[in-house]
């Protein structure tokens, strides 16, 4: 009996501690967790961005912190046309490009994976915009929105929407963006399209239903107007509300 007590001993280790017995049941808690955050992370996201865009932009010398490509047309627009022009504008793309590394080396380097990687990721946002509200409110960059601090307050912001962005391409890939509206009104145009026509809908079955586009772009939207009430009651204080909703986002399971 005490061999086949050993062999009973041996085997229940094997099972405790095998990553092949653990995997499926680990693959599809992650895919549970996925698919919650998925239904439940968007519509937040899109509030920060909004409330970001809309705050930089305003106070930042009209810098476009989540459309960061828009800071192409703005620079085109002052070589063409003069008039004042933000060194920020320039840097902003490049910016956004190397922060999209570092985030990435971050996610390469925590070995973390689908929902593990969300919850880091969204605390490293959260972090970015605390140390943001944390610099506006000491140094007032929109005191002098063409000048240094301005600057910076700009780039630090582009960075949190980097993060942003990674967290939906590496960690929750289902979602679509959160920051860029103007996938999601195509797409909520050309659904409601479908809709309407009933007979022969164009667009695949599996593609982003007009709900979450609405949510996203209703997100947004939202996130604008709570902004540009709290710009103008509260100047730099108006980013504590992005760095509220994405410490809210961090609790999101």
């Amino acid at each position: 009996m005490e061999p086949l007590k050993l062999n009973w001993n041996c085997w229940s280790m094997f099972a405790q501690d095998s990553p092949i017995l653990e995997r499926p049941v680990d693959l599809a808690n992650d895919a549970a967790k996925l698919s919650r955050l998925e239904a439940r992370l968007p519509p937040l996201l899109s509030v920060i961005a909004g409330m970001v865009d809309f705050t930089g932009f305003f106070t930042l010398g009209h810098i476009f912190t989540a459309h960061v490509t828009g800071n192409i047309v703005l620079a085109a627009a002052v070589v063409i046309d003069g008039g004042s022009f933000h060194w920020a504008q320039l840097l902003a793309v490049p910016v956004f490009m190397l922060a999209l590394a570092v985030i990435w080396m971050v996610a390469k380097a925590s070995g973390r994976r689908g929902s593990n990687l969300a919850q880091l990721l969204l605390r490293v946002q959260f972090l970015m915009l605390a140390t943001l509200l944390i610099f506006s409110v000491i140094a007032k960059p929109s005191a002098d929105p063409v000048g240094l601090r301005a600057g910076a307050a700009a780039l630090l912001a582009v960075s949190a929407m980097a993060c942003q962005y990674a967290l939906l391409r590496l960690a929750v890939p289902g979602a679509i963006s959160t920051a860029v509206m103007t996938g999601n009104l195509a797409n909520a145009v050309l659904s409601t399209m479908d809709l309407l026509a009933v007979h022969n809908p164009l667009l695949p079955q599996d593609s982003t239903p007009l709900s979450h586009s609405l949510h996203r772009l209703l997100g947004f939207l939202l996130g604008c107007v709570v902004a540009a009430v709290a710009v103008s009651a509260a100047g730099d204080w108006a980013w504590s509300l992005p760095a509220a909703v994405a410490a809210v986002a961090t609790a999101v399971r």
